[in-house]
Parts: structure tokens; sequence; C-alpha cells
């Protein structure tokens, strides 16, 4: 079912905003490995919403209960089954929106495809659903580390049309964790802030483009045609919330080269198989290369604003709507982690794969 994500390393999300929990199932975990509630909050800590004055002012404290496949501080190889209450809904703020649709929001698609949908926070369409994936993306990240010292990193790069300048090294957590807007670059950190806090006054949103590097990869991860690793990045990424576009590597600005200008030429650096440049993002045919993996989210503005917009009714009558509710004037800060989760997830699962077809048998 659509709300189940991964192959062998499966991860399967519930709950609505403003119901009485939302939580996920793990599936596919390996067996002994060391996990702690610590481990889980600390990333759901980077995703919870009051956390600064630019995001959402609602007041979660996230907290989550590991509720089944951990015995004695490990993994016991059954589902891990995680959950986290909702303790400061506050549905009548949403009472209009019962019989109007909000501009570029999902009431309208919702009521089209179901029949029926749950007004409250926008339910299942909420971004509070993210709280799952990044549960279980820390158990993903957690595995990636100690498995090969892997790294995933996500950080805010560019808000409406502020951008930070290319970063010329693999960022610490410290770095991005600096600022609350999570850019690396001080200067450009603060510029976006300030921006984020203009737009708020006027009760408007904007949106922008998070970067993602992993280092660390081995070459191998991937598959040739229908399932290669840019492409089940691409469906983690697109899947998240207010997501509008996916790039790896040079992306869009690459078919600005010619092929002389774009390859990456393989070199032998100190025994190893190594590209000179990296414009491919550490993905070729669709299978990792051993080099850093480097893509970009581009995250349309908050559909949901504080100011009138013209609609239409459930009854297709047009009629004006009046934003309420609490609401990220730009969703960027608090999607990084929600990045570094998804991807952890497609590295994990990928890797499992890997070793299933290539290692598991000695022919």
């Amino acid at each position: 079912m659509p709300n189940s994500f991964g192959k062998l390393f499966t991860v399967t999300t519930w709950g609505e905003s403003h119901g009485g929990a939302v939580g996920v199932v793990v599936d596919g975990c390996p067996p002994r490995l060391e996990l702690t509630v610590a481990e889980i909050q600390a990333e759901l800590d980077r995703r919870r919403p009051g956390q600064s004055e630019l995001v959402t002012p609602r007041q979660e404290e996230d907290r989550v209960e590991i509720l089944s496949g951990l015995f004695e501080g490990r993994t016991t190889g059954t589902p891990v089954s995680m959950l986290v209450r909702n303790t400061d809904a506050r549905p009548g703020a949403y009472d209009e929106m019962r019989g109007k649709f909000r501009p570029s929001h999902a009431d309208f698609t919702y009521q089209a495809k179901f029949g029926i949908r749950d007004h409250q926070g926008g339910g299942r369409s909420s971004a509070r659903e993210t709280v799952g994936r990044v549960a279980a993306g820390a158990i993903a990240k957690k595995i990636l580390r100690l498995a090969a010292g892997v790294d995933v990193r996500a950080f805010v790069v560019r808000i409406h049309d502020l951008e930070a300048p290319p970063l010329d090294h693999f960022p610490t957590l410290t770095e991005v964790e600096a600022s609350p807007v999570r850019c690396p670059h001080p200067a450009t950190a603060a510029r976006m802030i300030e921006r984020i806090k203009a737009v708020r006054s006027e009760g408007d949103s904007i949106g922008g483009l998070i970067e993602c590097r992993a280092q660390g990869l081995p070459a191998g991860l991937g598959e040739p045609v229908f399932d290669r690793l840019e492409a089940d990045l691409a469906k983690a990424m697109l899947s998240l919330p207010a997501t509008k576009g996916f790039e790896i590597g040079s992306g869009f600005a690459g078919t600005l080269l010619k092929g002389s200008e774009h390859n990456d030429l393989f070199e032998n650096r100190d025994g190893r198989i190594r590209t000179r440049t990296n414009r491919s993002g550490g993905v070729q045919g669709g299978i990792s290369n051993g080099e850093e993996l480097r893509f970009r989210v581009a995250f349309k503005p908050t559909a949901t604003i504080l100011r009138p917009q013209a609609t239409v009714d459930t009854q297709g009558r047009e009629t004006e709507l009046q934003g309420r509710g609490r609401h990220d004037p730009c969703v960027l800060p608090r999607a990084v982690p929600m990045v570094e989760a998804m991807a952890a997830l497609v590295l994990v699962d990928h890797w499992m794969r890997q070793h299933a077809q290539n290692q598991a048998f000695k022919f």
C-alpha cells in the first residue's frame, strides 16, 4: 500500500495531524542493533514544531515511545513500532476549511480521490506525518554509520532568492545546527532569518532549496533500470510534503555543458578507482560509484498563508478563505532532518538489497 516505503528495510507511517498520535512501523531492521529512545528523540527534536521563532508555534514535545522490536537495548529483528502522541492539536482553527479548499493544498485532491477528507490540520496530508519518517530515519542513519562510517548531511542552500555560496567541504552537524535556518554559511543564514521574519509578518510564505550529501558510500548500490539509486532518491524526496523538484549532481545546470565538459574522468588515486570531478553526484548508470552523493530538493512556499485568498467551496461556489492556524512561513528549516531521513532509508534499503543479491551466496 502507498503508506509503506522500501523493499527490505520497509517503513509504514500512520496517523493524522490532529488525531491521537502519529507513528511508524519499521520492518526488516537487522537484529542486535543497539538502540535507545534518546537516539530517536535527538532526530525528532530537530523536526519538531516550536523549536524557533521561524517555524510554526505549535507546541509538541514529540516524545517517542518504542512499542516493539527492542529487547534489553537491542533490536530483535522483528518490527520496530514507534509512536508519538499529539498533545497540542487545535482543530477549531480549521473550521472554515471544512467546506472550503485551500489554494495549492491537498484539500481538493483528497476530496476528489476519496470522497472524504480530514480537514483538521490537513489530516494525512500534513507534514506531521513525517514524524514517523524521521524516527525510522534515525535507525537507518545509525546503521549506515556503523556499517561503514557513512554520514548523511542535509542543509539549506537557498531561501527565496537568497542563496549561499557553494560549500568546499562536507559540513559538520554543528555547522548546520548553528543557525535555526540550518544554513551552514553564517552570513547568508542571517539574511535568510530576516527574510523569513519579514514574510511571516505579512502573513505570507516562501520556499527554497535543500542540498543533501552522503560520504563514505561504497560503489555498487542501486539497480540498473527501474530502481536506479537516483530514481528511488527522487521518489523518496518528492514524497515529502511541499516538494516540487529534485536534481542530482550537476542537475539541470548540466544541460548547459558539452559531454567533454561534463564527463567525470576516471583516475587511479591511492589504489582506488576515483573520478576527478563529481558532476554525476556519486551515481552513474543508476548505481553508486563510491564518490560523494550529492542532490538537491526544491520546496515550494507553504500553501496555507494567513491572508485572504480566492477559492471555491465543496459545492464549487466561488468564495474567499482566510487562512488560520499555526503554520510554517517557510518549511525549509524543519525539512532538513526529513530529507536526511529519507536519504538514509533509501541507502540502507539498497545496501541490504545489494548484499542479498550479490553477496549472500559464494559460487
